[in-house]
């Protein structure tokens, strides 16, 4: 069976991530792409790497009739269009924070309020290695933030496997690239002032805090810097644990997670140059490296992670939630295995 699909938001990073994979899905048929400031104009205008696609944008106000929608819009669009969203499709999949967080009170708390809180409860968390089993038939389904995923994808095993119980020290740096700001990212993400920056831009109260809060349980203290590169997410994580924690403990619960996950490969600590997890190896794609390194001398274990943030951070994700939701092969479309050597992501 295939299935037809629209990207509202197309002429965004995201949205041209969404355009790329959807181009190449073997069940997925690209109907419509739409942009309110490139309307008319062909998506190869925007998107040099789309440009054999025979396909212009049109206005997000003329939304044609598909199997699913995928909304790669600013914070607060969606869940004002979300009406009109599901009208047009079937499943919906949201790549904003619109429909992320569980409760109005969240919202309230760390964004500006929800205006359609009563559909909170409806929406489904897009990481499948985190909620496989509820996405399936899922009709409304919310894509992660980049620095979370990466966050929880790397400290999701030692819960799972209850090598912490929630109450620990945990703290966590992020370094992201400048995709992350969007096409529009303004002046903080212009070449020239983002070009050699280790730049501190959300040292506290980030709001994929609480998406770690909500689906791990527990309190981080998370900084995130900005740095020279244009994609990837790199997430550092320093666990403070109450007893000691042996690497045989580490390797049973990663593997216990991770094993049979198509998407998440184990590098920690092995031979060659790119002994842990690494932004660049990952570019393009929508694996995750997932790492750790024991430090017994200060009762520490020290966590890597390492995701695309542009692909498993949102736009593969958003794919695999879907082929998830819709009972396709979850691999399907999203294959790319990266390139190496290549430049800075």
């Amino acid at each position: 069976m295939t299935y037809t699909a629209s990207v509202v938001g197309g002429s965004g990073f995201t949205g041209g991530e969404l355009l790329r994979l959807l181009d190449g899905h073997p069940e997925i048929d690209l109907a419509q792409a739409t942009s309110r400031s490139k309307a008319n104009k062909t998506v190869g205008h925007q998107h040099p790497n789309l440009r054999h696609l025979d396909l212009r944008f049109s206005s997000p106000e003329d939304l044609e009739s598909v199997d699913v929608l995928f909304a790669a819009t600013p914070h607060g669009v969606s869940m004002e269009q979300i009406d009109r969203f599901r009208d047009a499709a079937d499943t919906v999949v949201d790549l904003s924070a619109d429909f992320r967080l569980d409760s109005a009170a969240q919202y309230d708390e760390w964004y500006d309020g929800h205006a359609r809180p009563e559909l909170l409860a409806e929406s489904e968390y897009a990481l499948p290695e985190l909620n496989r089993e509820n996405l399936a038939g899922a009709d409304l389904i919310a894509s992660g933030g980049c620095n979370a995923t990466a966050t929880i994808l790397g400290l999701l095993p030692l819960f799972e496997h209850d090598v912490l119980s929630g109450d620990e020290r945990i703290v966590v740096d992020v370094k992201v690239g400048s995709s992350e700001g969007g096409a529009g990212g303004g002046e903080a993400s212009s070449h020239p002032e983002r070009s050699g920056v280790v730049r501190p831009y959300a040292p506290t109260g980030h709001r994929h805090e609480a998406e770690i809060q909500q689906f791990l349980g527990v309190d981080v203290s998370f900084t995130v810097h900005a740095v020279e590169m244009t994609r990837g997410a790199s997430a550092t994580c320093h666990v403070f644990p109450d007893g000691p924690v042996s690497k045989g403990d580490l390797w049973g619960a990663y593997r216990g997670s991770y094993e049979d996950e198509p998407f998440v490969e184990l590098v920690a600590g092995g031979g060659g140059v790119y002994r842990y997890p690494e932004p660049k190896a990952v570019a393009g794609t929508n694996r995750a490296e997932v790492g750790f390194e024991p430090d017994p001398g200060n009762e520490r274990l020290v966590v890597f992670s390492a995701i695309d943030n542009m692909m498993k951070g949102s736009a593969g994700q958003a794919v695999h939630a879907a082929n998830v939701a819709l009972g396709i092969e979850e691999t399907a479309g999203l294959e790319f295995q990266g390139l190496h050597p290549v430049g800075a992501p």
